[in-house]
């Protein structure tokens, strides 16, 4: 018998009346302001394929769903077997789905199934933003990280390797097949031409097989190397006139163009390539690109490539802010990995100041002061963004690119701990990046989400 005198508390009481949903959760909850929003998110492009289904017992609601998995996200808990489990444990996952508890592979087929849909929620989210007066164009910081892909590292193999292989592999299938034929031979002579003879032994099917995906994989890689090719000679003008050769080392015919020895392919994700990750470890893995507004570091741009250099990014990722918001940049700050002197004539074209650092450098590195007098004429674009990065005014814009787009990519890596892809290829991938990126701006809305509540409620 205990003399102290505790709270009521009794595990097996029975309810007398069946609890309100709303009871389960505080009053503004982040599972409440993502279920608010979805119901004011257009959905036809998901809905539609249900429209028609007639089969079965009827599928779960997918309103309900995109709720599910937009809050699963925003949480970071991507696998649809831990999603599964939270439906049947987290309270906010029961608010969400009212206590309907689909498997994780109707949440997996879901994902799958209507993944570009997902993916346009980025916009949708966005728009919203930019509605609210939330999205500042005054500057924009760039970034990149690598992400691993669905893929090992060790499912890859060089052009040169290949080669190498498919010649192995050749002779053995040959020696093989000598001996089948022998033996064949020897035992028709032995008993009778009745033995039908197409029977392959398991050791001739694996290596068979082995050698089609290597000649695939290299028809991939040679192909890749002609487009590449082709796409440089277009760009560079007509092949020469044999009778009249122009000045300099004479092209090849973009036909004949042949992988590096050192190319790579990965038979299980192709897309993805062998990229150096912030650690310095080599990983196979996509590099990611966000674009970020400075005022509430929502992402205005998100894209995913094979390409490990970021500079190739700069001007795309500056044409989809464009795009998406229907303005541009005044200000555009990016590390060293996008500089280019194209770059930044680009940007000084499209009337955007670019503060690209031409070097290298720590971030408790300080940076000389500029020197004084009248800008020289003679100076090239990098020695002039050296200068202009040294003033008192440059330092403190491209100071403010640290605190901008990089704790952003942190709290994604961190935070929501996304660190590989749950897809492969590179439509998917980039679709699982912009859901990445949506449920990120979600976050961030939800710590203003008083300046929404005028939108939401109409």
């Amino acid at each position: 018998m205990r003399s102290k005198q505790y709270r009521p508390y009794h595990p097996h009481q029975l309810l007398l009346l069946p609890p309100s949903l709303q009871e389960w959760l505080p009053e503004g909850h982040l599972a409440y302001f993502i279920s608010d929003l979805v119901d004011s998110f257009p959905l036809h492009a998901i809905e539609e394929e249900y429209e028609d289904e007639l089969r079965g017992a009827p599928p779960y609601d997918p309103v309900m769903l995109v709720k599910v998995l937009l809050y699963a996200y925003c949480k970071g808990v991507y696998s649809s077997r831990k999603i599964a489990q939270r439906l049947h444990e987290d309270v906010a996952f029961r608010v969400l789905s009212a206590g309907n508890t689909p498997d994780f592979r109707t949440l997996s087929e879901f994902r799958r199934r209507h993944l570009q849909a997902l993916s346009q929620l980025f916009y949708e989210v966005l728009r919203l933003a930019q509605e609210a007066g939330l999205v500042k164009l005054g500057y924009v910081a760039l970034d990149g990280t690598k992400i691993r892909a669905n893929a090992s590292k060790h499912k890859a193999m060089s052009y040169g390797r290949m080669t190498q292989e498919e010649a192995r592999l050749s002779e053995e299938v040959r020696k093989m097949l000598e001996r089948a034929e022998q033996v064949d031979a020897a035992e028709d002579a032995r008993y009778g031409p009745d033995r039908s003879g197409d029977e392959l032994p398991e050791e001739l099917r694996r290596r068979e097989s082995r050698l089609k995906r290597i000649r695939e994989a290299k028809a991939a890689l040679e192909a890749q190397a002609r487009r590449k090719a082709a796409e440089q000679a277009q760009a560079s003008g007509p092949l020469p006139d044999p009778q009249h050769p122009r000045r300099g080392r004479p092209r090849r015919d973009p036909a004949q163009a042949r992988p590096a020895a050192r190319a790579q392919y990965n038979f299980t994700d192709p897309d993805s390539r062998i990229m150096k990750d912030p650690s310095g470890a080599f990983v196979q893995a996509y590099n990611v690109q966000v674009a970020v507004e400075g005022s509430h570091q929502l992402i205005l741009a998100a894209e995913v490539s094979p390409q490990a250099a970021d500079a190739p990014h700069l001007v795309p990722l500056t044409q989809q802010i464009q795009r998406n918001t229907g303005s541009l940049p005044r200000r555009v700050l990016a590390d060293a990995g996008y500089f280019s002197e194209a770059n930044v004539l680009a940007l000084a074209a499209q009337g955007i100041d670019p503060l690209i650092s031409p070097d290298k450098l720590r971030h408790t590195q300080p940076l000389p002061p500029a020197p004084r007098g009248r800008l020289p004429k003679s100076l090239s674009v990098r020695d002039r963004m050296r200068r202009k990065l040294r003033t008192r005014l440059g330092r403190a814009l491209y100071n403010l690119r640290k605190c901008t787009v990089e704790p952003v990519l942190g709290q994604i890596k961190a935070a929501l701990g996304f660190r590989q892809f749950s897809f492969r290829g590179l439509v998917k991938v980039r679709a699982e990046w912009l859901l990445v990126a949506c449920a990120h701006n979600l976050r961030k809305l939800y710590a203003v989400r008083h300046r929404l509540q005028p939108l939401l409620a109409t």
